[in-house]
């Protein structure tokens, strides 16, 4: 394999490269399936958001055999939602999903939008989201760019060896220059550069001798330096955490269909050996806050509307 002449061919002959890889083989994920569809697509991506792939696939089936289109979670209140992402974390990713469920089908007939500017008004669908499902539901010529995708091109283009904190702009323009005009090749780019990021230049240890471009790579050929610059901020530890009580209060409410006296809920928390009652009361106002959660008279439960 030829390297390209110049930096300037770097970015066209990494797409290339990546594209034939990745339609070589990859692995059989279900949202990559022919016939798997927009909202399919939509609901995946929600769904992958800082959790791993081999959660989501279980729950992914079962969400959608239950809401196979977007009208019927819209028919639902989004308490049902939050029940049914269970245990996927950050549940306001189930919250924003029935939002959007709810505008596809108010304001788009049912039908998930194929424009990144319609898809970027749906609640809870940012840049990344928007492109994503443009690009692999619809086959529209689009950057795709997530973590993983940074960091494939922070080290292969710019030898460094984390991509640090996002930057949109640049990413979206390092991304395209990925692309090639036509729009099938270019869907196979932003689906490989993911895979790649994935399961071989992953974060912690990069499998070189298996990547498809490692003879392209401006980290590798610099010596593999150590970063140097600013990096991505870090999630913070889940034990101990507001995540870990918000989590618990959910937990228990998820278990009944009726209202959770405030009583049996502090009982869950002291039973997981929390003793802060400041963290407590700021966990709920949180997920009061945040709609996830409903007072009642009697106790809580999760949002009817």
């Amino acid at each position: 394999m030829t390297a390209p002449n110049s930096a300037a061919d770097a970015p066209a002959v990494l797409g290339a490269r990546v594209a034939a890889w990745f339609a070589a083989g990859h692995r059989d994920l279900p949202w990559r399936r022919d016939g798997f569809g927009a909202w399919g697509i939509l609901v995946s991506e929600f769904m992958l958001q800082q959790t791993p792939v081999s959660r989501v696939i279980p729950r992914l089936a079962a969400w959608l055999e239950r809401w196979p289109t977007p009208a019927d979670l819209a028919a639902v209140p989004p308490g049902e939602a939050v029940r049914a992402w269970d245990r996927l974390g950050y549940p306001r990713r189930a919250l924003n999903l029935h939002g959007a469920a709810v505008a596809i089908t108010e304001r788009h007939a049912g039908r998930v939008p194929d424009e990144v500017e319609a898809l970027l008004e749906l609640p809870g669908v940012g840049p990344y989201t928007a492109r994503a499902v443009a690009a692999f539901a619809y086959g529209v010529r689009t950057p795709v760019v997530d973590t993983n995708v940074r960091r494939v091109l922070a080290r292969a283009l710019r030898g460094d060896a984390e991509p640090g904190p996002p930057a949109t702009r640049r990413d979206l323009v390092e991304m395209e220059a990925t692309l090639p005009t036509d729009a099938a090749t270019a869907r196979l780019v932003n689906a490989g550069t993911m895979e790649l990021g994935q399961v071989i230049c992953t974060a912690r240890a990069p499998q070189c001798e298996s990547c498809p471009v490692a003879d392209l790579c401006a980290w590798r050929a610099a010596g593999y330096p150590e970063h140097t610059g600013a990096r991505a901020p870090r999630q913070k530890k889940y034990e101990g955490s507001d995540r870990q009580v918000r989590g618990l209060v959910l937990a228990e409410l998820r278990a009944h269909e009726v209202p959770v006296p405030l009583e049996a809920l502090r009982a869950r928390w002291s039973a997981a050996g929390l003793d802060d009652a400041a963290q407590f009361a700021r966990a709920l106002a949180g997920l009061e806050r945040d709609g996830l959660i409903t007072a009642a008279p009697e106790g809580y439960t999760l949002p009817a509307a």
